[in-house]
């Protein structure tokens, strides 16, 4: 899985660790719906980790969830290492290697409480992201959560000006990617046997699925 180099804006610090703005931008709010919604014990993965800001905040909110950081990109896993060696937390792991949008990853982690993903399937083919969510299903534990974060379109519709320049500029980088549709969300869920609970209204026109599997 290769990013389009629109996928994101990062800076790399003089001891390798890397920073997004975005990251900073929406971890509190993604904070509070694992503080709302997650699993209160168990294992959890973040998919495409991306720098490795997120993983520490989410295990520091969720204290009771043992957290593995996953990544396939060398560049970010050696960021991520560096901010999970910095933050000495027990409850997270130094980062795995693994493509989230591959057939096959659910076979290696064993039953999962949770499953989090932030700002990916815009820039991943709808092929993928149908992959990508048939293995959160066969990977989460019976009553496992799935937190699905990004922008999507809504009934087929961009919702701002500012998603229709982006979408436009990802279907420029790779005309197979861009916004995926919330009505196709339902319909790969629903097809993996797994059902949304709710989808909340975040900030910047975002949205997050609340996705569960059935007990």
């Amino acid at each position: 899985m290769t990013l389009p180099a629109t996928a994101s804006i990062t800076e790399r610090m003089d001891d390798g660790r890397l920073v997004a703005p975005s990251a900073e931008k929406n971890v509190n709010a993604l904070c509070q719906v694992l503080r709302d919604f997650a699993p209160k014990e168990g294992r959890a993965i973040e998919l495409a980790s991306g720098t490795g800001q997120h993983c520490v905040a989410f295990a520091k909110v969720c204290p009771n969830l043992i957290w593995v950081p996953t990544d396939i990109d060398d560049a970010r896993l050696a960021s991520i290492a560096i901010y999970v060696s910095e933050a000495q937390l027990d409850n997270l792991t130094l980062p795995v290697k693994l493509d989230a949008s591959a057939a096959g990853w659910s076979a290696s982690t064993g039953p999962l409480n949770l499953i989090v993903l932030v700002n990916l399937l815009h820039l991943i083919t709808a092929d993928a992201a149908r992959t990508l969510i048939q293995e959160v299903a066969q990977a989460l534990a019976p009553g496992g959560m799935f937190l699905l974060y990004g922008p999507f379109k809504c009934d087929g519709a961009l919702t701002s000006v500012g998603d229709a320049r982006f979408h436009e500029s990802l279907l420029t980088a790779d005309p197979k990617i861009g916004y995926k549709d919330d009505t196709d969300i339902l319909t790969w869920v629903n097809q993996n046997g797994l059902a949304v609970n709710e989808i909340l209204e975040m900030p910047a026109n975002n949205l997050s699925f609340l996705i569960r599997k059935p007990e």
